[in-house]
């Protein structure tokens, strides 16, 4: 079994491989303060650690990489591979300095090109809103990033000290007739349209007007069914190109 690991600056996603199929899936909340051992009581509520062949990690949290090497190594007894400069991904990246390119970025790419083909977009909907660029020759070029969703909706409602958080769900019409649907309005409808307007921009860039637009992320099906421009929701994409990255290495 491999264990795919996605850490993120909000959320971290684990992912239980037998071989390309992911047998599990759990998220759990990003904690900066973890140490290996807490890491170690944590996953064993999920995974037989004796079970695992290995595993493979995209962090953008550094100051977790070395925890994760030491419970690699003391509690689960196995191989630790981290996506980052120097691990073969196989897929080029045509970027000014490639080191500055988010892991789950490449992993993104990786399984795009993997699962969707090439040219692809995919929009990644995490902390930050994630745009990423697959050419038609199958290299990774670039891509965009917004604020993301969460950090958007708290600092307005961190400057705004009349208006309170809102569940995150689409409301019934555009035009809100309440303080909170306007505010769901303005989260669903305002960033599907980011979303649209920065895809168009890219498929006219690319001269890509068919490539297909991968939706992807913990907010991905609630803004995804509102876009005009994101074909199909892969919720498994990062977890697929670490997978990957990890069978390119092994």
């Amino acid at each position: 079994m491999l264990l795919a690991i996605d850490v993120g600056n909000t959320q971290t996603v684990f992912g239980l491989f037998d071989d390309d199929r992911i047998a599990e899936q759990f998220r759990v909340g990003t904690d900066r303060a973890h140490t290996a051992d807490e890491l170690a009581i944590m996953l064993r509520a999920f995974v037989d650690l004796q079970s695992l062949d290995g595993i493979v990690l995209s962090s953008t949290v550094p100051q977790l990489i070395r925890e994760y090497e030491t419970f690699a190594e003391r509690w689960a007894g196995t191989d630790l591979l981290v996506l980052g400069p120097g691990v073969a991904t196989g897929i080029p990246i045509r970027y000014d300095d490639p080191r500055e390119v988010g892991p789950d970025r490449i992993a993104n790419a990786v399984a795009a090109r993997e699962r969707h083909g090439a040219p692809a977009i995919v929009v990644d909907f995490g902390t930050s809103t994630n745009f990423d660029i697959v050419s038609a020759a199958g290299e990774y070029i670039g891509g965009v990033l917004a604020p993301g969703i969460e950090i958007s909706m708290d600092a307005l409602f961190a400057r705004a000290a009349r208006l309170l958080k809102v569940p995150f769900e689409a409301p019934a019409n555009v035009i809100g007739k309440t303080t909170t649907q306007g505010l769901q309005s303005g989260l669903v409808y305002g960033f599907a349209g980011q979303v649209d307007g920065i895809v168009d921009r890219i498929k006219d860039e690319l001269e890509a007007p068919n490539a297909p637009v991968i939706a992807t992320g913990g907010l991905a099906g609630l803004i995804a069914p509102h876009s005009r421009t994101i074909t199909t929701t892969d919720p498994e994409l990062t977890l697929h190109g670490l997978r990957l990255v990890w069978e390119k290495n092994a």
